[in-house]
């Protein structure tokens, strides 16, 4: 009888990494999730599959920090996974400039860290790093595998870092280290200090009577979203790929924050002016990527990726998902907006 395969994912508790859970459960993978414990700990995106899959031994929840090593070297020896996602990290590019080396310890140094306890306990798992898009920086459009990095934050360096840290280990010791190099990519499960979240969220909150305006800083940065589902399904394709490469994944397409803003307001046949204001002063970063659009030519022809979502699927998720937090149904929205 085959056995069955087995995965370790950093960051199980995140947007990406719950859905990869879900995803990779499905496929009857062994799934154990590894989750920094901390004072406030939020399991609410996994609960469901905590609850499904736990208590029949499909999936393990595993406490410890991605910077201890002794704990990463333990559960490696114990468990022998197949593949290790590492998507744990400081995700927020904003709050990066204010905790710029827990950033770089979490981001860069355990990536180096799993690695080398890969090396010298398992070498046949096959790891996964999470790369960035924002890792280019102000290189300009479209971005590549080929396009230089030029990060403008210490998110993007931290990134940089674990990139190459990754390709390090696959060119001089052969393990099967893969990064993938994901462009922007959203869900109901995003977390509320981003942007987009902050969008749908907020338009949900003004049609329950909770809040009156969005406030936005600039709203011309150009980005390219995509779906989460789309981009946990070509994670797991780029490793099950024949060799260990590095894989850029995107829509192709770009639109600016104004443009999300304007997606979403259609849908309720609102004038977003009415109930957005903005300040270009307002959450000012020390430095900012202005323009990222990604050519993922490269995963569409090797590894016939491509996303199912367009960004008006996108927002349509994300804005029911919100207005349900709320006990509101999309027709129920369409009625109160008419009335705003």
């Amino acid at each position: 009888m085959k056995k069955n395969k087995s995965a370790f994912i950093t960051g199980i508790t995140g947007q990406d990494g719950s859905y990869l859970a879900e995803l990779l459960l499905k496929k009857k993978y062994i799934v154990h999730g590894l989750i920094r414990r901390t004072s406030v700990l939020s399991i609410d995106r996994i609960q469901e599959i905590i609850n499904k899959y736990e208590n029949i031994g499909k999936l393990k929840i595993h406490y410890i920090d991605v910077t201890d090593t002794s704990s990463i070297t333990n559960l490696i020896l114990k468990y022998k996974p197949t593949e290790f996602y590492n998507l744990a990290a400081m995700s927020h590019v904003g709050i990066s400039f204010y905790t710029g080396e827990a950033t770089l310890n979490i981001n860069a140094l355990a990536c180096y860290r799993i690695l080398e306890s890969i090396l010298k306990n398992h070498r046949s798992c096959k790891f996964y790093q999470a790369s960035s898009s924002e890792m280019f920086g102000s290189s300009p459009p479209p971005q590549s595998e080929k396009t230089d990095f030029n990060p403008q934050s210490p998110y993007g360096i931290s990134k940089v870092a674990a990139f190459h840290t990754a390709k390090y280990f696959r060119q001089a010791h052969g393990l099967f280290a893969a990064n993938g190099i994901l462009f922007n990519h959203e869900s109901p499960r995003r977390g509320l200090n981003f942007v987009t979240r902050k969008i749908t969220h907020s338009l949900a909150r003004i049609l329950s009577g909770y809040e009156k305006k969005i406030h936005l800083g600039d709203i011309s940065t150009r980005r390219d979203w995509g779906h989460s589902k789309d981009y946990v399904r070509g994670i797991w394709m780029i490793l099950q790929h024949k060799k260990a490469e590095d894989w850029v994944l995107s829509t192709g397409k770009n639109y600016s924050i104004e443009d999300f803003v304007k997606k979403v307001f259609k849908i309720l046949n609102l004038d977003w002016k009415k109930f957005v204001t903005t300040n270009n002063k307002i959450y000012l970063r020390p430095s900012e990527v202005r323009n990222l659009r990604g050519d993922s030519s490269k995963a569409r022809k090797l590894l016939k990726w491509k996303p199912e979502y367009n960004l008006d699927d996108l927002c349509a998720d994300m804005l029911i998902s919100d207005l349900k937090l709320y006990g509101m149904t999309l027709d129920d929205a369409k009625k109160i907006a008419k009335k705003l």
